[in-house]
């Protein structure tokens, strides 16, 4: 099947249907759909929506940024004929924030989490007949609850400094798969280089009432295929299949210059069928940096919001996720650090097609509270869950410059956080590094992660100059007034040193509403030459691992972009592109 076309393509079955486009759609500003019990009535097609693009945006049809904490969903689904003992799954890429789903009337999911994915399992048999079934939808969404995770946002009606409109509602894909009642759930890949071994770990949708036959297949380059079978009885279950017999194996390894991706199809005798992908790569960090299948490299990474001007959260089409990647490695980037944002799994897709290394991140919460940490916690796990087979993913970030954990310089607690989220994402994880706290006030990290605009190109370049350790850099660090460690226990100088933001020049020739917060430029040259000076004084650095340049495009009021928000550059591709790649290529 054509996985690109898929709205998951790592996990994918060939009959899904689409349930994006017009949705029926109300605002509920008095919260009182759920007492008139509006999942019982039919809506009127006086407001329309286009999913997944939230009514914030344009491309929604709505366009209206204003305050509206709850709104509702609806549409019917497709009239289909499958065996009555089969299941019809309604997967719902993401929707932000608190979601309760009906189908015909009956409460059938919960889910809360404006990042994470949730399916809504039903009896094939709603789905059959002469009248078609009705899904509606419930979302919740406080526009100014900062217990929420939220990333860039904006609580106040009119956003900014660097802050951005609000996402409210289903703004990823909504699509339909019909499965047999036993079905694979969930599968995780893990290649162990040192014994040539791809490792697995399956769920079922439930435990079977008999054994359940599971097949592997995995495509090589060559036209060869592995294939491995077992017999299960119980609803979680592992286990291997053995590399060391493949021939030139260098081909068949995943790297950024060779994105090799291998097809997968996973099937079950209960009759379902599985289709994804796996990228083989070994993937280790020390002292010195990154190294993918033993080959060393440097960092240069550029911070990505995400964000589109007429689809904001959402991307517009798989097609401008394709070209937010290609575009990305144009200017000469070999990552993207995601900022503040879990994204699109088809932005995750063309990454790993294309070689293009990334740093997952959630967004943040502002305040910190039990039920504040309680919700990250969860966001944070499922996303991980969901990402864990991304062989472009190379790192992890559970919090960004303390936000949602201000005191964490003096507070225990939130100290704890930091190291219980580390912990975590190593529990589930294990294979990539985790940057506890990314920015300052380190408390336990596996990168030593600093966040530095200073400007002056001479000051930059002897921060981080030859020698320096990385105890010296700590005491002299000055960025936002805050301390590079506050863990006792923070060893930075067994750690790397990578800065992962720097720059952020804003290109403004006039005044106006922009946000200029790291400094302005007023013409075409004086941009090139302050992106080429700061790039060099980094660059200079025998320290460093690499760097992260603020930011990939203008987002609304901050416009500190090497691209405008429609993603035209600011300066010719190729100039761009060898600034960035200095003396580092």
């Amino acid at each position: 099947m054509m996985l690109e076309d898929a709205p998951n393509p790592q996990f994918a079955r060939e009959n899904w249907t689409d349930l994006c486009g017009p949705w029926r759609f109300r605002y509920d500003d008095d919260d009182r759909g759920l007492s008139e019990r509006w999942q019982d009535t039919h809506f009127d097609e006086s407001m329309v929506i286009i999913v997944p693009y939230p009514p914030e945006s344009a491309m929604s049809g709505i366009d209206d940024p204003s305050f509206h904490p709850v709104v509702w969903y609806q549409r019917e689904l497709p009239v289909i004929e499958y065996p009555a003992t089969d299941m019809a799954l309604i997967r719902f890429g993401a929707v932000d924030y608190q979601a309760k789903v009906w189908v015909n009337g009956v409460l059938v999911a919960t889910h809360t989490g404006g990042s994470s994915p949730f399916t809504v399992e039903v009896p094939a048999t709603w789905l059959t007949g002469d009248a078609p079934a009705t899904i509606t939808l419930r979302v919740f969404d406080s526009p100014v609850d900062l217990e929420q995770p939220r990333g860039k946002q904006s609580w106040t009606e009119k956003p900014d400094a660097i802050f951005y409109k609000r996402t409210t509602g289903i703004w990823q894909p909504v699509w339909l798969e019909i499965v047999p009642p036993v079905y694979v759930d969930y599968i995780r890949w893990n290649y162990v280089a040192d014994v040539a071994l791809l490792d697995w770990y399956l769920e079922l949708s439930r435990t079977p009432t008999e054994s359940v036959d599971l097949t592997f297949r995995i495509d090589l380059p060559d036209g060869q295929h592995l294939e491995s079978s077992v017999s299960v009885d119980g609803r979680f279950t592992s286990g291997g299949i053995d590399l060391s017999g493949v021939e030139n194996f260098s081909e068949v390894l995943w790297s950024p210059s060779s994105p090799t991706l291998l097809p997968t199809i996973v099937s079950t005798s209960s009759g379902d069928v599985v289709h994804g992908y796996i990228g083989l790569r070994d993937l280790r960090l020390d002292r010195e940096g990154f190294r993918i299948n033993g080959e060393r490299h440097w960092m240069r990474m550029v911070l990505s919001q995400g964000y589109f001007p007429q689809s904001l959260y959402a991307s517009p089409s798989t097609q401008a996720a394709r070209d937010e990647v290609e575009l990305t490695l144009a200017l000469g980037f070999n990552g993207a650090r995601l900022h503040q944002k879990a994204e699109d799994p088809r932005y995750l897709y063309w990454a790993d097609k294309k070689g293009l290394l990334l740093w997952g991140e959630i967004g943040a919460a502002y305040v910190w509270s039990d039920r504040a940490i309680e919700r990250l916690t969860n966001e944070w796990r499922e996303l991980v869950r969901r990402d864990i087979n991304h062989p472009s993913i190379i790192a992890w970030v559970p919090f960004n410059e303390s936000w949602g954990i201000a005191e964490v310089a003096a507070e225990r607690r939130q100290q704890s956080g930091v190291r219980s989220l580390y912990a975590l994402t190593n529990a589930i994880d294990g294979t990539r590094p985790v940057i506890g706290n990314d920015g300052w006030e380190h408390v336990i990290s596996d990168i030593y992660s600093l966040h530095d605009y200073n400007w002056n190109a001479e000051e930059l370049r002897g921060e981080y100059a030859v020698g320096r350790s990385n105890t010296d850099i700590a005491r002299t660090f000055h960025t936002a007034s805050k301390s590079a460690i506050v863990g006792h226990d923070f060893d930075a100088d067994s750690k790397p040193i990578m800065i992962t933001e720097y720059g952020g020049v804003s290109f403004a020739p006039s005044e106006g509403d922009e946000w200029y917060g790291y400094g302005k430029v007023g013409n075409h040259e004086e941009f090139a030459a302050k992106y080429a000076e700061i790039n060099r004084s980094l660059h200079d650095s025998e320290e460093l691992i690499g760097v992260c340049y603020t930011q990939l495009t203008d987002t609304e009021q901050e416009i500190n972009g090497l691209l405008y928000e429609d993603r035209s550059p600011k300066l010719p591709l190729d100039q761009l592109a060898a600034i960035t790649r200095g003396t580092k290529a």
